[in-house]
């Protein structure tokens, strides 16, 4: 494909991708609105954002091995049209329930965007050439993660109203829809397949009672107690099976002969320790800037574009020189340092911290993502054949996925715990009860009086400084894990060059081989 074939591909692929977080970051601001209208409480807040990253990261690796099997182009499109129905149907929600169910829906949509991009991008493009490619996808992801919050506040602020912010991706979709169908040309392999439904079976609910476990703990019920001594173990025992039926199965949706591999098993788990700082600076540093600074929500989307700049330059930037050079894995080292000292440099952070003294550390953990994100993948990419193409990508999303969907639950129940500490701490200071923003929801700081309101504001200050602090652990695992992967010379032939080039080995054998004089 020529570089405009592949922009014309790209540019649809890319408008999908935009929709798919465009979808998970535009309802953070709206959603007190919604629920307000709709009922509910924190726990229906919870689980409106968890069910959405709960779809997408166990259908994620379904969408993976799917794509090995079947026309790219048929189930990218699919994938489109599923969102598109969870976001109309959502718009229409009048009850939390309803719009649990929808988000779910949604979520199952967008795992196939994200995971169908990576496995359409690879069988296009080669190794070499990727990086250059990549960049755009990082470019996409910032402008997304920063427009989503920004976009999410105006419609709730307007004449439109909150059910807008499902109907806004739609016109989006459709135009990913109508663009893919003109520019997406793949050959389909046609050839006998057959689904390993009871490992999709087993993964789904592994990821599931998972996540529900995360998410529900310190809040619904204390993290020790009969239902974390029953959710657990039953994860853990569904995560066996899954397995087992994977090593038994003809096709198995993750085939685990791939983890012989040591680069596809440093760079997976490196994936999810990324996750965790990655969705860490999405989701709390805009509570930081709303609840410890006192900025309204679009000011506070507003004052994270260095962290936004930050992976957008990098993404872009290391795509170019890695498809120049042809070397990635210096990037990834840099990348884990960056990240490291990101996380590090936030765990310092107060509510009086100045903000240029913010905004530097905001930068460094943006240029590390930026130069971690994609090029994981690409280093999977570079390992695999074409028939594990899409299997090996999606597994490394996956994994991303999954470590941002724990981090963030986890890292939420420590955020709620610090500031319970901190505002009791501040309350007892000036001899005055505790009850408003102890922890209990989060608290309209605007309508507190001025001694409580600098209590509530210096606790979530400190209190996200700490949820950095526990997550720079993290991301120095990710440092050390890429530091022992090797760096394997980036191949300069698309996975439809591959898959070609196979074929035509099997015709020359075929026809080289001698004739059975039983054949007929």
């Amino acid at each position: 494909m020529s570089h405009r074939q592949i922009m014309e591909a790209l540019s649809g692929l890319l408008i999908g991708l935009f929709v798919a977080i465009l979808s998970s970051t535009i309802v953070s601001n709206a959603l007190p609105r919604i629920l307000a209208d709709i009922g509910g409480g924190q726990s229906a807040y919870t689980w409106v954002v968890t069910a959405s990253l709960l779809a997408v990261t166990a259908t994620t690796p379904i969408w993976g091995k799917l794509s090995d099997l079947f026309s790219k182009k048929l189930l990218i499109q699919l994938a489109i049209v599923i969102y598109v129905l969870g976001s109309v149907v959502a718009g229409f929600s009048t009850s939390p329930g309803m719009l649990i169910g929808c988000r779910l829906i949604q979520g199952v949509g967008a795992g196939g965007l994200s995971a169908l991009t990576q496995v359409i991008m690879a069988a296009m493009i080669s190794p070499r050439q990727r990086g250059r490619y990549s960049g755009y996808l990082g470019a996409t992801f910032a402008v997304a993660t920063v427009g989503g919050p920004l976009i999410g506040g105006v419609i709730v602020d307007s004449a439109l109203g909150w059910r807008w912010c499902f109907y806004v991706g739609v016109p989006f979709a459709v135009l990913a829809l109508v663009v893919l169908q003109k520019t997406l040309h793949l050959p389909v392999v046609k050839r006998t397949v057959k689904i390993d439904w009871t490992g999709a079976f087993f993964i789904t609910a592994a990821v599931s009672l998972l996540m529900v476990w995360v998410s529900l703990g310190g809040q619904s019920y204390p993290w020790l107690s009969w239902q974390s001594c029953v959710m657990v173990p039953a994860a853990v025992l569904l995560g066996l099976v899954f397995l087992l039926v994977e090593s038994r199965a003809a096709q198995p949706i993750v085939p685990l002969r791939l983890f012989r591999n040591a680069t596809i098993t440093l760079t997976s788990l490196a994936s999810l320790f990324v996750g965790v700082a990655m969705f860490a600076g999405t989701v709390f540093l805009s509570q930081y800037f709303q609840l410890a600074r006192g900025k309204t929500p679009t000011m506070s989307g507003l004052m994270t574009i260095p962290l936004i700049a930050g992976l957008f330059v990098s993404s872009m930037a290391s795509g170019r020189i890695i498809t120049r050079t042809g070397r990635w894995k210096g990037f990834l080292v840099a990348g884990g340092l960056l990240v490291t000292a990101g996380c590090a440099t936030l765990g310092l952070i107060r509510a009086d911290t100045p903000y240029p003294q913010v905004a530097v550390y905001m930068a460094l953990l943006g240029l590390g993502v930026g130069m971690m994100m994609q090029n994981l993948v690409l280093a999977v990419q570079n390992q695999v054949t074409t028939a594990d193409l899409g299997a090996a990508s999606s597994l490394v999303t996956f994994f991303r996925s999954l470590g941002g969907a724990i981090g963030v639950t986890a890292l939420g129940a420590v955020l709620g715990n610090r500031v319970t500490h901190f505002v009791s701490d501040g309350l007892a200071a000036l001899h005055a009860e505790a009850g408003t923003g102890d922890g209990g929801g989060i608290p309209d700081v605007a309508t507190l009086p001025a001694p409580v309101r600098g209590v509530v504001e210096g606790a979530y200050g400190h209190a996200v400084g700490d949820v950095f602090l526990y997550t720079a652990p993290l991301a120095l695992v990710s440092f050390l894990l890429v530091l022992f992967v090797k760096e394997v010379a980036l191949r300069n032939r698309s996975g439809l060059q591959q898959a070609a080039a196979g074929t035509a080995r099997s015709a020359d054998a075929e026809s080289d081989r001698p004739a059975d004089v039983n054949e007929r």
